[in-house]
């Protein structure tokens, strides 16, 4: 398979430390959840990639349909949790909004880019084990 795009970040430090994109466009402060200083954590980096993937997903889902869509958002909630026997992982769902459509279009529409998102397949596939 041909890559498409490609990028590179670098973390020092863990939770406590810094995070960056390897080009100089992004740079955090990596903290744990529930801490009250000034960054974020590897949590919610997540859920800003997975609410972009998901959303574009949609819209590519929705032209393949020939559904216009007249706006679209997705909102990731997720977190940390013990996975059995298989230490912990990441959950996550999305959710989304999607005007201009159907109700029973809308539900194709997800459940087709559920197929098409490879964060959520992944998300999945952890689920799963």
């Amino acid at each position: 398979m041909k890559v498409s795009h490609q990028t590179s970040a670098t973390a020092t430090g863990g939770r406590w430390g810094a995070s960056k994109l390897d080009d100089g466009s992004f740079e955090i402060n990596s903290l744990p959840p529930n801490n009250n200083e000034d960054g974020l954590n590897p949590e919610q980096l997540s859920a800003l990639g997975y609410c972009a993937c998901f959303a574009t997903a949609m819209q590519l889902v929705a032209h393949r349909m020939e559904l216009a869509l007249s706006a679209c958002s997705t909102t990731v909630e997720g977190g940390m949790q013990k996975l059995e026997g298989r230490g912990v992982g990441l959950e996550a769902g999305p959710y989304a909004n999607i005007a201009g459509l159907s109700e029973p279009e809308a539900h194709s529409v997800l459940n087709a880019t559920n197929k098409v998102c490879f964060l959520f397949q992944i998300f999945a596939r952890q689920r799963r084990g």
